[in-house]
């Protein structure tokens, strides 16, 4: 990085950063920590000189506990993808327009979370809702095992509340499916042949005003084989759209044959939600009381806000991990 040609190719060196941000996520908190045994070593020996000090003993131990527990957490995250970004696509399911509110919170939630563990956002793709919400929204999330700490969220999330479009105020469950796939750079090889890609090419949606589309920008991609589909319009050229959405297909595939290897050595899907109602991961509740509980883990946070502003979104995330590596194992 310190070569003065390091960032003439600026595409190649944004990928040597984010490696070293990546390593040093794990290699900082690991030197930290050995060097705090070590403190610890001394503390405890002025201690058995001083017995005022013995309070702070525990509360040292206390500490290094939380810091080992968060290393062994990050050593969970060791499959082939989960050093990478993530594709995180959440559409709009049954629930009306309850539930295109529903998944335009729940992109808010993911935004906010990626925001608190300073990780990068790029939003892919963006179909608004007529009424309120969105249809479904793409994003990228990049920042050291995005990837990893996210895969477990795809499923369907599940919202209980007083449906603020109702007139009558009556109680409303609404459902979002969450997606999330690896980004996978460019030099990983990922075999789709063309000949079973189809493209749409259609006119992009928005707000209105001076970015209204006029020409068909935005590219639908279907992967016939699998039925897989992947939309993308938020670009300004339809090449780019293009390019972009080809991207968002590989991370598909490549989730696809992720969870076909992890099919193949453990038994994944006693841990994963079918989809389709009453199957969700996640049940929310803003009635009759506020509480976020996974249907998974058991993992529960009584306070509904503390998990969407994303504060207490990452308990889930480490709760899923648990639960994965205790299946595996």
């Amino acid at each position: 990085m310190g070569q003065p040609t390091f960032w003439d190719d600026n595409e190649s060196a944004q990928k040597t950063v984010a490696q070293l941000k990546s390593l040093k996520s794990i290699v900082g908190p690991l030197n930290d920590l050995s060097t705090s045994v070590e403190d610890l070593a001394a503390l405890i020996e002025m201690a058995d000189e001083d017995e005022s000090i013995a309070g702070e003993v525990a509360g040292e131990i206390s500490r290094l506990e939380t810091k080992l527990d968060q290393l062994e957490l990050k050593a969970l995250l060791n499959g082939p993808n989960d050093h990478a970004g993530a594709i995180v696509t959440i559409n709009a399911r049954d629930g009306g327009t309850d539930a295109n509110d529903w998944a335009d919170m729940l992109l808010r939630m993911y935004s906010a979370w990626a925001v608190g563990e300073e990780f990068k956002i790029e939003l892919l793709d963006r179909q608004e809702n007529e009424e309120a919400g969105i249809n479904n929204a793409s994003i990228a999330v990049r920042g050291p095992m995005a990837y990893g700490y996210l895969k477990g969220e795809e499923g369907m999330h599940r919202l209980v509340r007083i449906s603020p479009f109702n007139s009558e105020s009556k109680r409303q469950t609404s459902f979002a499916a969450v997606s999330v796939s690896p980004e996978i750079d460019d030099s990983i090889e990922i075999d789709i042949d063309e000949k079973d890609v189809r493209e749409d090419r259609y006119r992009a949606g928005g707000a209105g005003g001076q970015h209204v589309n006029k020409t068909d920008s935005a590219i639908r991609l279907t992967h016939i084989p699998t039925n897989t589909v992947v939309t993308c319009q938020n670009e300004r050229s339809q090449h780019q759209n293009r390019a972009t959405a080809w991207k968002m297909l590989r991370a598909k595939m490549a989730r696809i044959e992720e969870e076909r290897r992890e099919a193949e050595v453990a038994d994944k899907y006693a841990t994963q939600a079918r989809t389709g109602f009453g199957s969700q991961i996640r049940n929310y509740f803003l009635h009759p009381d506020q509480r976020v509980k996974d249907a998974r883990t058991g993992h529960y946070v009584g306070s509904f806000n503390s998990v969407m502003d994303g504060s207490e979104l990452q308990g889930f995330l480490d709760a899923f991990l648990r639960l994965r590596a205790g299946k595996s194992s």
